[in-house]
C-alpha cells in the first residue's frame, strides 16, 4: 500500500472527490481501494479538509516513480501496543486509586494482564453521578462524594472529551480503538483533534466497565483512600472509607491515580512523608461566546455550511510582564459547567455534547501562576492558591454555587456588569454579574485586562464587549507533583502514582497513556516475582 499525504477538499466533498484527488496525487493509474488514515480541518488562509490516506494499487513502483512527490510514499502501518502478560494471578493483587483516565487504563492493562486488580474509587458509577451533577447544577446542592471532580471517568467524563495529541505512542491508538469498541464514534480513530463529547464518554465509561469486571477486575465505588500503611519504606496497607465503614486492605502495589482536586488525599500523603512538590498550573475565566460569531471569524464565507463542525480555536499571547494568557479546553457548542468539589467555593469547567450543536462556545481563559504566585511555600501551596480563589468567587456570586461574571467590555472598562447582551451565559445554577477583579488576584485581572485586545486582533470577536467572563477557572490541572522515580515508583516502595492529579499528563488521551505505563511497571515487578 501507498500512503498520500497532504490531500485538501473543499467542505462538502464526498468519498469520490477524495479518490480523485488520490489519483490526482499519483498522476493517473488506478486506486484498487482507499482508508482514510488522519483527517485535519485547515482554516487559515482557506477552508479546506486535509486528507491523509493509504491506498492499493495495482503497481506499487510505478506509481510511486510516476507520482514523485513527497506526498506519496510507502504505507508503513503504525506499531500495534502489546500488553504485558499474562500472569497468575497473584495473592495480593494490585490496587488502583481513582477511576479517572489514568486508573481505568492502568486497570485494564492490568486485568487483561491477569492480575485481577482491585479498582477503589471515592465517587459514584458514572449513572448515580449524572443524577448527582444534574442535581448540583438544577438546585445548587452539592455532594461532595459525587460531583464533576469525584466519580467513575473522573474530571473528564464532564468536560468536552478531546483526546488530543502531539505525540505518537502505540498506546494512543490502542486507548482510541478500545473507546470505539465501548461506544464512542468511529471518527476519532482518523480525526487530528479526535472529540468524543460527554454523551458518547459516558456511553464509553459503562462498557468499559463491563470489560474490566469481565476480566476480572474488582471496581469499589465510594471507596476513598484515607491512609496509607508503611514499613520498612513500603506500602503494606491501606485505610479505605467504604460504604458500609472503614475497613483495612493488604497492599503491596499501589497506582495511585487520584486527579487533580483530591485534596485531602494530597495532604493525607504530606502527612505520610510522601515526596511531593507545588508545580506550576494555571488559572483564570471561562470566556463565553456565540458559536455563531466564532463560526464567522474562523470559517468566514463557509460558516454555516453543514459540512463544518462547530468552529473552535487555539490562542496565547506571552506579555511584556513575563505572563502569558491562552485559551484552553475550548468547547465549541457547549455549556459552561459548576465544577465545585467542596462546600462554599466555586469551580468552572467547559463541557460539550458529541454533536456541539448549543448556541454558545465557551474556552478557558488563563493566566501561568508559578509556586512564586502562591503566598505560602510547602508542597500544597497551590492548593491553599486556589483556595482562596475559590472562596472569594463563592462570595463574589452570592452564594449557592452562582458564579462571578462580567461581560468583556465591562471588564475592559473597569466596571461592574449588570446584566447578560447578546451572549447568554450557559453555567447553572446561575451567574450574578459583578466585577471579577474582586476575586482574582490582581495580577490575573491585568494579565486578562492585556491578554483580550491582542487575542481579539488575531481572532475577530474574541474581545467582543458582550463575551461573558465567568469565574473562576482554578483546576486546569493539578497544583501537586508526586515524585517518582524512572520506574514510576515513589520513593516508597510500591506506591506508583500516576495521571493528570499525579502531576504528569494534561488530558484524558495523555493521562490514560500515562496510566497503562504505570501498569506496565507493576507487571515487570510481578514479572521478575515470577522469574
Amino acid at each position: 500500500m501507498l500512503k498520500i499525504e497532504n490531500l485538501k477538499l473543499a467542505p462538502g466533498a464526498d468519498a469520490a472527490a477524495l479518490r480523485a484527488e488520490a489519483v490526482r496525487a499519483l498522476r493517473g493509474g488506478e486506486i484498487s481501494s482507499l482508508r482514510i488514515l488522519r483527517r485535519s480541518l485547515d482554516d487559515r488562509e482557506d477552508v479546506r479538509f486535509v486528507y491523509t490516506a493509504a491506498v492499493e494499487v495495482p503497481d506499487e513502483r510505478g506509481a510511486l516513480h510516476r507520482a514523485r512527490s513527497a506526498n506519496v510514499s510507502k504505507y508503513v502501518p503504525e506499531p500495534e501496543y502489546a500488553p504485558p502478560g499474562p500472569f497468575s494471578p497473584p495473592a495480593l493483587p494490585p490496587v488502583v486509586v481513582g477511576a479517572g483516565p489514568a486508573g481505568l487504563f492502568c486497570t485494564l492493562v492490568l486485568a487483561r494482564a491477569g492480575l485481577r486488580p482491585i479498582l477503589l474509587e471515592r465517587g459514584r458509577s458514572v449513572e448515580r453521578r449524572q443524577e448527582d451533577v444534574e442535581r448540583f447544577w438544577a438546585t445548587g446542592q452539592l455532594d461532595l462524594r459525587s460531583n464533576v471532580q469525584f466519580g467513575e471517568g473522573g474530571a473528564g467524563a464532564f468536560s468536552d472529551g478531546k483526546l488530543n495529541t502531539g505525540t505518537k505512542d502505540p498506546r494512543h491508538r490502542f486507548i482510541l480503538a478500545q473507546l470505539v469498541r465501548c461506544g464512542a464514534p468511529e471518527e476519532i480513530l482518523i480525526d487530528a483533534k479526535p472529540h468524543v463529547g460527554t454523551d458518547k464518554l459516558h456511553i464509553a465509561l459503562r462498557s468499559l466497565r463491563r470489560e474490566l469486571l469481565e476480566l476480572g477486575a474488582e471496581i469499589r465505588f465510594e471507596s476513598q483512600l484515607t491512609d496509607l500503611h508503611l514499613e520498612n519504606g513500603a506500602v503494606t496497607a491501606l485505610a479505605v472509607d467504604g460504604p458500609e465503614g472503614g475497613y483495612t486492605l493488604p497492599c503491596r502495589a499501589l497506582v495511585l491515580a487520584p486527579g487533580h482536586s483530591a485534596r485531602d488525599t494530597f495532604s493525607m500523603l504530606a502527612a505520610r512523608g510522601i515526596p511531593m512538590e507545588a508545580k506550576p498550573f494555571a488559572v483564570g475565566v471561562r470566556i463565553e461566546h456565540r458559536q455563531a460569531d466564532m463560526d464567522a471569524a474562523q470559517y468566514r464565507q463557509y460558516a454555516g455550511h453543514p459540512g463544518l463542525p462547530a468552529a473552535s480555536y487555539k490562542l496565547a499571547c506571552h506579555l511584556p510582564s513575563g505572563r502569558s494568557a491562552y485559551s484552553f479546553c475550548v468547547c465549541p457548542g457547549g455549556q459552561v459547567v459548576a465544577a465545585a468539589s467542596e462546600s462554599g467555593r466555586v469551580a468552572t469547567n467547559g463541557m460539550s455534547a458529541f454533536a456541539r450543536d448549543g448556541e454558545n462556545i465557551n474556552g478557558a481563559l488563563l493566566v501561568n501562576v508559578t509556586p512564586e504566585d502562591f503566598g505560602a511555600q510547602g508542597p500544597l501551596a497551590g492548593i491553599d492558591f486556589q483556595r482562596r480563589l475559590e472562596s472569594a468567587a463563592f462570595t463574589l456570586g452570592g452564594g449557592g454555587y452562582a458564579a462571578p461574571a462580567q461581560l468583556a467590555g465591562d471588564f475592559l472598562a473597569g466596571r461592574p456588569s449588570v446584566r447578560a447582551g447578546r451572549v447568554q451565559p450557559t453555567y447553572r445554577p446561575g451567574v450574578t454579574f459583578t466585577d471579577l477583579r474582586a476575586c482574582l488576584p490582581a495580577f490575573v485581572a491585568e494579565t486578562l485586562a492585556e491578554a483580550l485586545p491582542i487575542l481579539g486582533r488575531k481572532l475577530r470577536g474574541y474581545d467582543a464587549a458582550d463575551a461573558v467572563l465567568t469565574a473562576v477557572e482554578s483546576r486546569s490541572s493539578s497544583p501537586v507533583r508526586i515524585l517518582r522515580d524512572g520506574g514510576y515508583q515513589s520513593s516508597v516502595r510500591g506506591l506508583y502514582p500516576c495521571g493528570e492529579g499525579a502531576g504528569y499528563a494534561g488530558g484524558i488521551l495523555s493521562a490514560a497513556a500515562d496510566g497503562m505505563r504505570a501498569a506496565e511497571q507493576v507487571c515487570a515487578g510481578f514479572e521478575k516475582e515470577e522469574a
